[in-house]
């Protein structure tokens, strides 16, 4: 469960930080499939599951965390792809 919640503060700090590079170059990275809103979605409703009183069940949160993990993951190849291509284009123009 640590691993997974330093690799989502990790991940989400990155997706931020390629964001706001990106658009400081003039680029635009608003690609991904866990953006904010997504990453919160993930963590409030593992996190609700996991107090719901009568429906315990402990490893909910930890499977969120991992979803998130796995998710950023891929948020933060998509935004560093994206950018990648739009650079090499500018270069060649």
């Amino acid at each position: 469960m640590l691993l997974a919640a330093l690799l989502c503060l990790i991940l989400g700090s990155l997706t931020s930080y390629i964001r706001a590079r990106a658009e400081a170059a003039g680029l635009h990275a608003t690609v991904g499939v866990a953006e904010r809103a997504e990453r919160l979605i993930i963590v409030l409703v593992g996190t609700g599951l996991t107090g719901l009183p009568g429906y315990h069940v402990p490893y909910v949160l930890a499977i969120a965390l991992w979803v998130l993990v796995a998710a950023s993951t891929l948020t933060v190849a998509q935004r560093f792809a994206t950018v990648w291509r739009q650079s090499k284009a500018r270069q060649q123009a």
